[in-house]
């Protein structure tokens, strides 16, 4: 055993002598916050289904909360042993010594819903269910084991993780209810971090505590059955002793909580870096249209999460870098960079580093660039970046006062610091980066220090680097300048985000409702999708629906040529595709012709869809075809979406998305993201273009998609167009959200 008697018995102490925490929720906390923090701060813990077969996670949890110290009652439940571990083993919860505060539950499945509602009765305020079998398995009995443990998680009220997952660390209260057996630094840290998978949430931690970056705290939800990862995060917005939030996600259940808890963590200015997975099974429906194929579940995650001041990375990797970066670099007042190296070549590298993603180097002020040109001489590049070249590997004191010089400029913003960390000890290198630490310490910016690869990191520099807290130490200069780029977007960030509500009228809702309520098929047909729009306050094209050649000639005189003529089909969603469109018609024997191709080729059409007439409408002129869409997200809700319309939407892909319902300033802002707002506001000395229309149609579309709720998938308006003086919606769908769409999308 790796515990001795000694060790376990001084860890079982009463309640009484547990040290007085530091911080408390508020009274006025929610009971989630207040559960959380019952389950990281506990007074004691209870292992229900203790047993000393060798490797079993019942023995390695217990070996490492004696092996760090946990200082409340520690207390193994099982009805068939007296003793185990050397110390007495309790046949249930009345048996205990003490009413239990904090239950690990590592029964087989099918006990651990009555070990929760036994624990709760007996006066238990959280557990973690580390047992599997639930619902990550597919059979039936799993499944109802799923639910009935979810039904006891909700009517005990206690906070629950788990189950199916690997335990959690509390390093101030030195927990670690985890299997992992590599050693932890119980060390108060900065960071929290919180997911679904047990394995990558250990390997977060593992390779931070390697950089010499303390977690402060890690749970492992599992499949989030009573906590989910959001909770978490409402939880470490609130505890003071957290600065950085990082989060794996595999889902998104509850989008407001989600919301909710990002919102929490920005107004206390914790950052959240989040790793999330981007497949998504549900609102497949929605791919029938435009909007719904390019609005993908991890682009509609960023549209909303991104304004709520997450930081999503694309790796671990990324993740371990950007969370660095946050730890140890203040947020920077300004984006003017700055960079001082030893090479020519490492100069090239930073611009254009830098340059590919969106980020330039400041010019230094005449102060600065005349002080270093004294310096340095011949063999430098005075500039930014930096190159002190000869002068500085011959006097390295001429390095150190070159970075003093572009820390002490008010007119910069970021001090970047190219070099290699040196695999052995160089007793002038250390000293420098220590001179170099303490000129951060004092500077009201940030100061990051780059290696330009992933060296690994040895004893010595793991050492070093723990001596060094106020600098960034960044290994890579590609997922640096990434982690800059993230701590820039985040300095930009408001602090507090309001809550946008949709600005429909009443007459606009009830025109929705009578829609959805004669919906019979998987979409409306245009004629229907447009006059829902202009209830919605989005221009539309002058149009009628024809039935007969005549009525089609007496339309386009009515509208004024040239005109449109477009095939009315609540079965048929991609008109272009089967020749349903026909443009250009400047006379009412081309209308009479276009008439019939049409209605001809339909019939011609296999599965005999039903044609409704043919649309005859205005042939706006435009400059510029845009596409303006919205989509139900099954993770996130409703987004909307801007960008280049036409033919080539999906080979272009020029589209940015917003979470809905927006207001004018947001939907200005979603047009500014995109190639096509630039070409909007005038581009190359072309005329600004009517920008007003397009502001409108997206709130428009933002509100009805929300007001909808659930019930459509997707709107797509492909194209929008738009010149000087107007744009207007020239074809519609609208794909709904209902069981007629889902089996159109499986086909």
């Amino acid at each position: 055993m790796e515990a001795s008697k000694a060790q376990v018995f001084k860890a079982q102490v009463s309640a009484a002598s547990v040290p007085a925490r530091s911080w408390s929720p508020p009274p006025d906390a929610s009971d989630i916050v207040k559960g959380i923090h019952a389950m990281l701060h506990p007074r004691n813990i209870v292992l229900v289904g203790a047993t000393d077969k060798p490797g079993n996670y019942a023995e390695r949890i217990w070996n490492n909360l004696a092996r760090y110290g946990f200082q409340g009652g520690l207390y193994p439940v099982n009805a068939r042993r007296e003793t185990i571990w050397g110390v007495p083993c309790y046949k249930d919860f009345t048996s205990l010594p003490e009413k239990p505060d904090h239950v690990l539950v590592l029964v087989p499945a099918r006990f651990a819903v009555q070990v929760i509602r036994d624990a709760a009765a007996a006066g238990a305020r959280s557990a973690t269910i580390v047992t599997s079998g639930f619902s990550e398995l597919q059979d039936e009995e799993s499944q109802k084991l799923a639910s009935e443990l979810q039904q006891a998680v909700h009517e005990t009220g206690l906070a629950v993780t788990g189950p199916n997952c690997l335990g959690n660390l509390s390093a101030g209260e030195k927990l670690f209810t985890n299997i992992d057996d590599r050693i932890v630094t119980m060390e108060q840290g900065a960071v929290a971090i919180a997911g679904q998978s047990g394995a990558i949430v250990m390997a977060i931690r593992q390779a931070l505590e390697d950089r010499g970056v303390g977690v402060g705290y890690m749970v492992t939800t599992g499949n989030e059955t009573g906590l989910e990862t959001p909770d978490l995060m409402r939880y470490f917005a609130e505890d003071p002793s957290v600065k950085v939030i990082v989060v794996y996600l595999e889902g998104v259940r509850n989008t407001k909580a989600f919301r909710d808890a990002c919102k929490a963590a920005r107004a206390a200015s914790k950052p959240v870096i989040a790793l999330k997975l981007g497949s998504s099974e549900g609102g497949r429906a929605a791919a029938m249209a435009h909007t719904g194929a390019l609005a993908g579940s991890i682009e509609t995650f960023d549209a909303i999460a991104t304004r709520e001041g997450v930081i999503r990375v694309r790796g671990l990797d990324e993740l371990i870098e950007t969370t660095e970066c946050f730890v140890h670099a203040a947020v920077p007042k300004g984006d003017r960079l700055a960079a001082v190296t030893l090479s020519g070549g490492k100069r090239g590298m930073l611009i254009d580093a830098f340059y590919a993603e969106g980020l330039n180097f400041a010019p230094l002020s005449r102060h600065v660039s005349s002080e270093l040109a004294k310096m340095l001489g011949p063999g430098s590049i005075v500039g930014n970046p930096l190159d002190a070249g000869f002068a500085a590997v011959v006097d390295p004191s001429v390095y150190m006062r070159s970075i003093k010089l572009m820390i002490d400029d008010p007119d910069i913003d970021i001090v970047i610091i190219d070099a290699e960390f040196p695999k052995a000890p160089h007793e002038q290198r250390e000293r420098n980066l220590r001179i170099v630490d303490e000129m951060a310490s004092r500077a009201a910016k940030p100061v990051i220090y780059i290696s330009a690869m992933s060296i690994g990191f040895t004893e010595f520099t793991k050492g070093l680097r723990k001596s060094l807290p106020h600098l960034a130490v960044m290994q890579g200069m590609d997922r640096a300048v990434t982690a800059i780029k993230s701590l820039l977007a985040y300095a930009r960030l408001r602090k507090e985000v309001p809550d946008i509500i949709s600005s429909s009228n009443p007459a606009a809702r009830a025109v929705l409702e009578k829609a959805l309520a004669a919906a019979s098929g998987a979409a409306l047909d245009e004629v229907a999708s447009k006059r829902l729009l202009k209830a919605y306050g989005i221009p539309v094209s002058k149009e009628g629906i024809a039935q007969t050649a005549a009525d089609a000639v007496k339309i386009a005189k009515q509208i004024g040529f040239p005109v449109v003529a477009k095939v009315v089909s609540a079965e048929i969603l991609h008109k272009s595709d089967i020749g349903g469109v026909v443009l250009n018609l400047n006379s009412t024997t081309e209308v009479k012709k276009a008439f019939s191709d049409i209605t001809a080729r339909v019939k011609k059409l296999k599965g005999k869809p039903k044609l409704d007439g043919i649309l005859i409408a205005q042939q706006v002129k435009a400059d510029l075809e845009l596409v303006v869409g919205a989509s139900l997200d099954a993770e996130m809700g409703p987004v909307v979406l801007f960008g280049t319309g036409g033919i080539d939407i999906e080979l272009m892909k020029d589209v940015a998305l917003a979470g809905a319902p927006l207001d004018e300033a947001e939907a200005r802002l979603l047009i500014g993201r995109t190639k096509a707002g630039i070409k909007m506001r005038g581009y190359r000395g072309k005329p600004a273009l009517h920008e007003a229309s397009a502001v409108k149609a997206l709130v428009g579309l933002s509100n009805l998609i929300a007001d909808a709720g659930d019930r459509i998938a997707s709107i797509d308006v492909n194209p929008f167009l738009i010149n000087a003086k107007t744009g207007v919606a020239v074809d519609a769908l609208i794909v709904l959200n209902n069981a007629a769409a889902k089996r159109a999308a499986r086909h």
